[in-house]
């Protein structure tokens, strides 16, 4: 009876193995309405009314949304901004890997347009998580000519976007994988990361993390008080003196006491007292004519 041996499981190609990333994030879901500039994106309806988006097209979008990235020679002329929290991290952890500045949070108006601000900035190529959030920064965009990449959901508009990447940018899983793989394929086409080798950046870290697990893993993380044991070193238990020994028989003679002398040599004061001492004879003062001077009671 011939036995047929399993064949190996076939190795995913790299388009492969991020699509199936993607799926894993949610990124292929839309939601239950579509705008007419995207109905060329979704692949089906699903039976309860969502839209589910073609991940081909999606990765697709990435690859040229990472050509045009390289083309611009000084990363810090590329601004990457998310004004929604799912997206905060991954602009952040974005900018810190591929070299771009990053806004996180709310857009200040005129950021693009007023020249007068401190923060004005004339970058050369933006790229948002939300055109329906980040809608301020897309108008000073088209004012100024700046062009635009935006992740597009299947409501999203489309106006002023010039490169759209259809996806869930409502998930904070299908935005941090989407981050990650545009970041990978700019490391990939700059050089920086051979094709074909596995990024040691695990994708966890352009995830969204609440406030309340961030700080209970830190709590966690924290270094913990020293526990100091008792010295046990030197003498032994039973070279220690017994409690209540008898120390004064160790102690050291006592000092005897030396008299005190003045500045001229004599004796000073001694222990039997001040009135010990005798008083200092005082000379009688002389007037003219040699006759001494009788002292009164007022002198006294």
């Amino acid at each position: 009876m011939a036995t047929t041996t399993a064949a190996p499981p076939r190795q995913l190609s790299d388009k492969e193995a991020d699509i199936q990333m993607m799926l894993a994030a949610e990124v292929h879901l839309g939601t239950k309405n579509c705008d007419f500039q995207m109905e060329r994106y979704v692949f089906k309806r699903r039976n309860d009314g969502i839209y589910i988006i073609n991940l081909g097209k999606t990765w697709e979008k990435l690859q040229l949304a990472a050509r045009v990235i390289v083309a611009i020679e000084n990363p810090k002329d590329i601004i990457v901004q998310s004004a929604r929290p799912y997206g905060q991290r991954a602009v952040l952890k974005f900018a810190q890997h591929t070299g771009v500045n990053a806004i996180a949070g709310r857009h200040t108006p005129g950021t693009f347009t007023n020249q007068l601000q401190t923060s004005f900035n004339e970058p050369r190529l933006l790229i948002l998580t939300d055109p329906r959030t980040d809608h301020q920064p897309i108008k000073e965009a088209a004012l100024g000519n700046i062009p635009t990449i935006a992740f597009c959901d299947t409501d999203s508009p489309m106006r002023y976007v010039d490169i759209g990447i259809p996806a869930n940018n409502k998930g904070k899983h299908s935005i941090g994988c989407l981050f990650w793989l545009l970041a990978r394929m700019v490391l990939q086409m700059r050089g920086s990361l051979r094709p074909g080798h596995k990024w040691d950046v695990m994708v966890d870290l352009f995830f969204y993390r609440e406030p309340e697990e961030a700080k209970e893993q830190e709590e966690e993380e924290a270094v913990q008080a020293p526990v100091y044991l008792e010295y046990s070193g030197g003498l032994g238990g039973d070279q220690w003196p017994t409690q209540g020994a008898d120390w004064s028989a160790d102690a050291a003679p006592a000092i005897p006491a030396i008299p005190a002398a003045g500045w001229t040599g004599e004796p000073g004061v001694t222990q039997e007292g001040w009135d010990a001492a005798p008083a200092p004879v005082v000379p009688a003062p002389i007037v003219e004519g040699g006759a001494p001077v009788v002292a009164s009671g007022w002198d006294m």
